[in-house]
């Protein structure tokens, strides 16, 4: 199966990108293609450089499996969802509209999840709203705002578990919603407001505030059963990750660059860690935010920080087993033994899971206007499906990369920039533009 894959990948390069779109292509959709210049993504000179020894490796990817939902931010608990499975040929199914986009005050920083058969969704007002999966229909919606609050709050993000939704709010709120009807079932506060989606397990709800505190809450009720608080940071960016949960222990990232492994059931500290930079000299650079999600597979844990430093961990111990000079915003993506990121410095870099070493590196567009060097485009992913790895753009593009070799399989466009990593769900690809527009792919 391995080798059959990758045989099969190097006939699709060789037979180049203008073949991948149409009606014979990754992406195929009866939308008219956006207005103005093509730029492309080749044109600046990467920092990364891949190992000599890497470079000509075959690299063999684990067959993509099906997965049927997506309920929480990096598809489940452990953020490990290795290749999923969708059609060689994907069409645009339905899209819909699901409320307020982003603007200088409001933002759009949770994906949207999937379960049940339906797609559950925030927008920057914390409208949360739920659809077909199959149709786009909307079933329900509730706005969760308290009256007392003044707009311009940044919300959180979604989970679901047991059919409820759980709702981290950027007005200090955690809530819990009945699935299918959209039913409040219960409202707890918490000291600060919380700008990263819960993550939810064995009964649990694991949310951070931006004061860089973990609150573990009885999903059945929303009381508290312990809390753990990292070191507080004046600066951090918009946005941050889900905790990791798996063999119960959950891993948590802060924005002052900490990594902290703490038992489930308990709260008792295992080891910590710290991603903090220590070379890079600029302001924003070495803001140590740890943004990406974690990921827990097989017993590593794998996180990368905005300042610089990317790393495999042993779970139970906390040694590190390889780390690299590599910052990004975004959570690495595991399937089989490697490791896929999207860097500060806008590349997608494949490393081996066993000892970080660089098989390839590809360079993505960093501005609009590459000429002037104007418009920055901030790049979000990947994730790994059917043997290609998706990024979505501030931009509006779509690329579609191959995990084989890095090249560049082909573009889809939206009608909107994006800022958070699409969800994969029954053979679907989700997206959720700026303008709050939901697109599904099948």
């Amino acid at each position: 199966m391995p080798r059959t894959v990758f045989v099969v990948s190097f006939l699709l390069l060789a037979a180049g990108c203008d073949t991948l779109f149409g009606e014979e292509g990754w992406f195929s959709s009866s939308s008219t293609a956006l207005p103005g210049e093509r730029i492309s993504v080749l044109l600046h000179q990467t920092a990364l450089v891949p190992d000599p020894g890497l470079m000509d490796v075959n690299i063999l990817l684990p067959a993509p499996t099906a997965n049927s939902d997506w309920p929480q931010p990096g598809g489940n608990a452990n953020h490990a969802m290795q290749h999923i499975k969708v059609n060689d040929v994907l069409q645009r199914a339905w899209s819909t509209d699901v409320g307020a986009g982003a603007d200088d005050e409001e933002r759009l920083i949770g994906s949207p999840i999937v379960a049940a058969g339906r797609v559950f969704v925030m927008d920057a007002e914390t409208l949360v709203s739920a659809y077909s999966a199959d149709t786009g229909k909307r079933l329900w919606e509730i706005e969760l705002t308290p009256e007392e609050e003044d707009d311009g709050h940044i919300g959180g993000g979604l989970a679901y578990d047991q059919g409820r939704i759980f709702v981290s709010t950027g007005f200090a709120q955690l809530i819990a919603l009945n699935a299918e009807t959209g039913t409040e079932l219960w409202r707890k506060s918490v000291p600060g407001p919380m700008r990263t989606a819960p993550t939810v397990r064995g009964g649990r709800v694991f949310a951070v505030t931006v004061d860089n505190k973990l609150h573990v809450m009885n999903a059945a009720n929303g009381n508290n059963i312990w809390t753990h608080s990292g070191i507080f940071e004046t600066a951090s960016m918009l946005g941050g990750g889900s905790p990791a949960v798996d063999a119960g222990v959950v891993v948590v990232p802060y924005s002052s660059g900490e990594l902290v492994a703490l038992k489930v059931e308990n709260g008792r500290v295992l080891w910590s860690d710290s991603l903090a930079s220590r070379r890079r000299t600029d302001q924003a650079s070495t803001m140590s935010h740890i943004r990406g999600r974690p990921v827990i597979d097989r017993g590593r844990v794998f996180a990368m920080s905005h300042g610089g430093v990317a790393v495999s961990i042993d779970l139970r111990t906390g040694q590190r087993i390889w780390e690299k000079e590599i910052g990004g915003l975004e959570n690495p993506w595991v399937a089989g033994d490697y490791v896929f990121l999207l860097t500060v410095d806008s590349e997608v870099v494949s490393l081996s899971r066993k000892d970080g070493g660089i098989h390839w590196v590809r360079a993505l567009a960093r501005y609009e206007n590459e000429k002037d060097r104007e418009d920055p485009i901030v790049w979000t992913g990947p994730i790994l499906a059917s043997d290609r790895l998706i990024v979505g753009g501030s931009n509006g593009e779509i690329l579609a990369v191959s995990p084989y070799t890095g090249q560049i399989l082909g573009v889809e466009e939206l009608s909107d920039g994006i800022s958070v990593p699409p969800v994969i769900a029954g053979g679907s690809i989700y997206f959720l533009s700026d303008d709050a527009d939901l697109v599904a792919y099948r």
